[in-house]
């Protein structure tokens, strides 16, 4: 491997930094700083290798002679080559122009032909803005007036999520959106996108050098990442739509005592307990085939029935939204009925385990929500997490979770592992010869309340977990199901896929709520 040294290039837009080699000419060093500058010609600027315009540097020269940390300074030609025009028109299919000073985040969107969610669609032409009634004891206006006591405010409020009532915890992704929106727009000629994190190397790299385990440089090595509570997420409410469906699907732990893996289908659709929210409506479970025990479940991959499966759900209107699993310990084991311990879903136990945080986000990472503010096409995922545990009184109950998008960053480069020994910590893969791994952080207050960074080895999961409120609806409002016992139509209820353990045998079946 070439020694690779690091120069520092001053500029009256601030200094960056670039990575040269032996090998590399003077032409070389210009054209990587066009690269690190943005700068549309090296014909614009000169180098030189000490201030005030002393001893530049000649194009022509063939040996690079400097030494790690060097500093060179960039002096421009005329005075424009750093200034960008404030009102940029790009001109796309219909051969509309686009004025990305007025909306930035919507410059991104009109280059990226996505069809995103027909949530998404609805959502974005809704305003959001929360209105507020008149204060009779600060608003001293007519009644069609407005003022800054009673102006409707954004959805993003932080105000009216921590004193709304239940608080919301998460704002929405769509408020997330317009937060950026905003924000942007308040700072011009400039736009944000969403940008998808990676935990991974860079393959081929324009630097040149070879492959890691033998090269690597700042251009193809992943940034560190600080671990940092999600503010918003992709699905703010999860419903199912019949309370009868999920009994059927408890029906296999009550008659085996093992615990149960099924997909979630159903559909997407505007909730209005959060401003610009997101509801996911259960309306069917399949279950695939697994093996199953009293303490675990392992999926069979491939699910030959996958395939079909999913074309009878797009027919139906459907398609699959997230994964429920039973987590359930009888406290009377003898029995195996009554009350069920409680051992997790509270701050003295745990929500997910890690390994159950890697399988969460395998599954969002395999069912990507498309966004047209990305340059990737999509960011995170509405694919949400059910787990069946005990609550504190015995009695069964049903959280919803989903991971953030810096976990679905972690399991998608295979490097958040489980620990042997305590379900509730996660730990960082280590760099080794097959792997580059960044380093991953996290903040927390020693003895002294100092909040002091800490390598995530462990690291705590908490960061990485998203609450969604889970229910039903009330029993006028639930959907009526063909597997009703008492229903007029079909009196004996069909088997349920996959089984063989309770005799309940069926090739594949999905049953779903009748409208």
């Amino acid at each position: 491997m070439p020694n690779v040294l690091i120069l520092r290039v001053q500029s009256p837009e601030g200094t960056k930094r670039i990575n040269i080699t032996a090998q590399d000419t003077y032409q070389n060093l210009y054209e990587k700083v066009v690269d690190a500058f943005s700068l549309s010609s090296s014909d614009d600027f000169i180098l030189y290798k000490e201030t005030h315009k002393k001893s530049p540097i000649d194009r022509s020269s063939v040996k690079i002679n400097f030494r790690h940390g060097d500093q060179i300074y960039l002096v421009p030609e005329h005075d424009n080559v750093f200034s960008k025009p404030n009102n940029v028109s790009f001109v796309i299919k219909s051969d509309h122009p686009i004025d990305i000073s007025s909306s930035p985040l919507s410059f991104i969107s009109k280059l990226i032909d996505i069809k995103e969610d027909d949530v998404d669609l609805q959502l974005d032409k809704v305003d959001g803005k929360i209105p507020r009634q008149q204060d009779s004891r600060l608003c001293h206006h007519n009644r069609h007036g407005k003022c800054l006591h009673c102006i409707p405010i954004e959805p993003y409020d932080e105000e009216y999520l921590k004193n709304h009532s239940p608080p919301i915890k998460h704002m929405s992704f769509q408020a997330y959106i317009r937060k950026l929106q905003n924000e942007a727009s308040a700072e011009q000629n400039t736009f944000s996108s969403l940008e998808n994190i990676s935990c991974s190397i860079k393959e081929q790299c324009s630097t040149g050098h070879p492959p890691w385990p033998k090269g690597v440089c700042t251009k193809c090595q992943p940034n560190q990442m600080t671990l940092m509570r999600q503010t918003h997420r992709h699905v703010d409410n999860i419903m199912f739509e019949n309370g009868n469906m999920v009994n059927r699907f408890l029906e296999y732990w009550r008659s085996s005592g093992h615990q149960r893996i099924g997909f979630l289908y159903g559909r997407y659709e505007i909730y209005d307990g959060v401003p610009l929210g997101v509801r996911a409506v259960v309306t069917a479970i399949y279950e695939p085939p697994q093996e199953t025990s009293k303490d675990s479940v392992q999926l069979v991959f491939p699910d030959p029935q996958e395939a079909t499966i999913d074309k009878v759900a797009y027919r139906l209107g459907i398609r699959r939204i997230g994964w429920i699993f039973t987590d359930l310990i009888p406290n009377d084991k003898r029995s195996g009925t009554g009350p069920v311990i409680h051992h997790r879903g509270s701050a003295n136990t745990l929500f997910l385990t890690a390994q159950e945080c890697i399988m969460a986000g395998w599954f969002q990472n395999k069912n990507l929500n498309k966004c047209k503010y990305s340059p990737d096409g999509y960011f995170g995922s509405k694919f949400v997490t059910v787990v069946v545990t005990g609550d504190a009184t015995g009695q069964i109950q049903f959280e919803g979770y989903q991971v953030s998008n810096q976990c679905m960053a972690l399991v998608r480069s295979e490097i958040l592992l489980p620990t042997y020994d305590a379900p509730e910590l996660g730990y960082i893969k280590e760099t080794s010869p097959e792997q580059y791994v960044p380093d991953v952080y996290f903040k927390e207050k020693d003895s002294y309340n100092n909040e002091i960074m800490k390598i995530g080895r462990p690291l705590p999961l908490e960061y990485l977990i998203l609450d969604v409120p889970t229910g039903f609806p009330t029993a006028n409002n639930q959907m009526k199901s063909t597997f009703n016992d008492a229903c007029s139509i079909i009196k004996t209820p069909f088997c349920i896929e996959n089984r063989t353990r309770t005799d309940e045998l069926q090739v594949t079946q999905l049953y779903f709520s009748k409208t």
